[in-house]
């Protein structure tokens, strides 16, 4: 990729603190972009913020923002807005999980998945929409790009809520690409597999706690044996490409699209 393709872009990215939002936050700004980092977990964004300004690329800024929130997501815009003129994308990678079997699924459980994954990700997607048609169609191709998952296209059943609220990622994708392509916006995204970062550590955890494996580590490494067809897991480097031509020009005619990231797990 140019080392100056995503120049004079200017990206919201929402769960930004670490893992995969960390990560392509560095890799847009390495390509010449401007970010925004939106993320509850203040202290890491101002950290990833000052790795990126410490370097000669793209600038980047941090805000807190509690994605549940449509007065954060707001915010989150216009501070984009304020800092580098006009916003051009934005990225909805801010997620969580909890797994627990069908049976003890409870309400706090599901709600708190939905409303992060699913309501985030539409609040997110309408308040950097709203601002991206007052700038005018002509001022496009904008794009937003929803993080989705493997579970986007399938479902185990120790993380069913999660699953759910990652098909409603694909939804979202889908329709709202048709309501917003009279505006010249692009609605497309991604969907990785196990990416070890430290949302997947926490998970690993979760599932010995609730018996699903033994003992740490296992999870990651059945999966990878059992159902990667690459045998391996990924890590956020793996990701970062598809995200940064997701950002890029030569995503331009595309739309209402989720690519899977996972070494062969889901085949569409």
């Amino acid at each position: 990729m140019d080392p100056k393709r995503l120049k004079g872009k200017n990206i919201l990215i929402t769960g930004a603190a670490q893992g995969m939002g960390a990560a392509i936050g560095e890799y847009y700004a390495a390509h010449g972009a401007n970010v925004c980092l939106g993320d509850v977990n203040v202290v890491g964004v101002e950290e990833v913020a000052s790795r990126i300004n410490a370097l000669d690329n793209g600038k980047a800024i941090f805000i807190k923002l509690d994605v549940t929130s449509r007065a954060d997501n707001a915010s989150a815009v216009d501070a984009t807005v304020e800092a580098f003129g006009s916003i051009n994308i934005a990225l909805l990678n801010a997620g969580i999980n909890k797994p627990k079997f069908f049976m003890d699924i409870d309400e706090e459980n599901w709600d708190s998945i939905m409303n992060v994954n699913a309501k985030g990700q539409l609040f997110g997607m309408q308040e950097a929409a709203r601002q991206m048609i007052k700038q005018g169609k002509d001022a496009g191709p904008y794009k937003l790009i929803n993080v989705g998952s493997i579970l986007s296209r399938t479902t185990f059943d120790d993380v069913i809520p999660y699953s759910c609220s990652k098909h409603a990622t694909l939804a979202l994708i889908t329709g709202g690409a048709k309501a917003l392509v009279e505006h010249n916006i692009t609605v497309n995204g991604y969907g990785p597999g196990v990416v070890r970062t430290e949302l997947w550590e926490q998970l690993d955890k979760d599932l010995v706690a609730i018996g699903k494996f033994e003992k740490e580590g296992q999870s990651m490494d059945s999966l990878a044996e059992n159902m990667i067809l690459m045998k391996r897991y990924s890590y956020p480097e793996d990701v970062v490409g598809t995200a940064g031509f997701l950002a890029s020009s030569d995503s331009d005619y595309m739309t209402g699209q989720l690519f899977m990231i996972d070494g062969g797990m889901v085949m569409q």
